[in-house]
């Protein structure tokens, strides 16, 4: 089980935003180079970042800033925001990233997926955000009449690596993983899951670690982390001491 810190870029910085809102965006972070390192430093093992003003744009607008965090972290980092070819993929992937997230592309060129799957296998995840029970795209700012787990099944056995599944209505305001929508989804696929937005205490973390759980991959944290409302060592034991048991059973 991963727990994810994660790093939003808009216009340089890291922020937070409050129901996908870039309206609404707390900066924490001038520096996403410290920011990362800050997190490698408290023992987290990966590293979530997301180009906002990429995923509006189409295209990669914060480069600068994930290079520097590249070169702050030895950690595994996988991006998401903007990527919407294989040029794009295949740069980032050169430039040392564990793995790019495909999101809105997933909706629109489902066979470009497919393609960047063989490409680059293991090094491919997709990006699945709700709106209302739907997909939405183009930074979240658009629905689709797209149901969850119809667009996840259109990848099954295609070597996606994961998919991070985000709950819009849940981004940034620290009311808590979705987990019924969310193992709903991990239930109806064989690709590993990842929870994210909502994750607001130490309590889902908990629930996290409980058996049900355990197809997850992980889930995803930030505002709970830059808030101070997750310790992070206190965080990171609990999934330690839940590895460990798991190992010995």
């Amino acid at each position: 089980m991963i727990l994810f810190p994660a790093i939003d870029l808009k216009d340089g910085e890291c922020v937070r935003l409050k129901l996908g809102d870039m309206d609404q965006a707390t900066v924490y972070n001038t520096d996403p180079g410290a920011q990362a390192k800050a997190f490698e430093d408290q023992g987290f093992e990966w590293l979530h970042v997301v180009d906002l003003n990429g995923a509006f744009a189409g295209e990669t607008v914060n480069g600068e800033a994930v290079d520097a965090i590249l070169k702050a972290t030895k950690n595994p980092v996988q991006l998401g925001g903007g990527i919407r070819n294989l040029d794009h993929i295949e740069a980032w992937l050169s430039r040392g990233l564990a793995r790019v997230i495909l999101g809105t592309v997933a909706v629109r060129d489902p066979v470009l997926v497919l393609e960047a799957c063989k490409r680059f296998p293991g090094q491919v995840a997709v990006g699945i955000d709700a709106k209302g029970g739907k997909v939405a795209v183009e930074g979240w700012a658009e629905a689709s009449e797209l149901g969850i787990i119809e667009l996840a099944k259109r990848f099954e056995g295609a070597g996606v690596a994961a998919i991070i599944y985000t709950d819009i209505d849940r981004d940034g305001i620290l009311a808590g993983i979705n987990w019924a929508s969310t193992l709903e989804l991990a239930d109806a696929v064989s690709i590993p899951v990842i929870a994210s937005g909502g994750l607001a205490s130490i309590e889902d973390i908990k629930r996290m670690l409980q058996p049900d759980a355990a197809k997850l991959e992980g889930a995803i944290s930030g505002r709970a982390l830059y808030d101070g409302r997750i310790d992070p060592q206190e965080a990171l034991a609990l999934i330690k001491a839940a590895s460990a048991k798991e190992a010995r059973a």
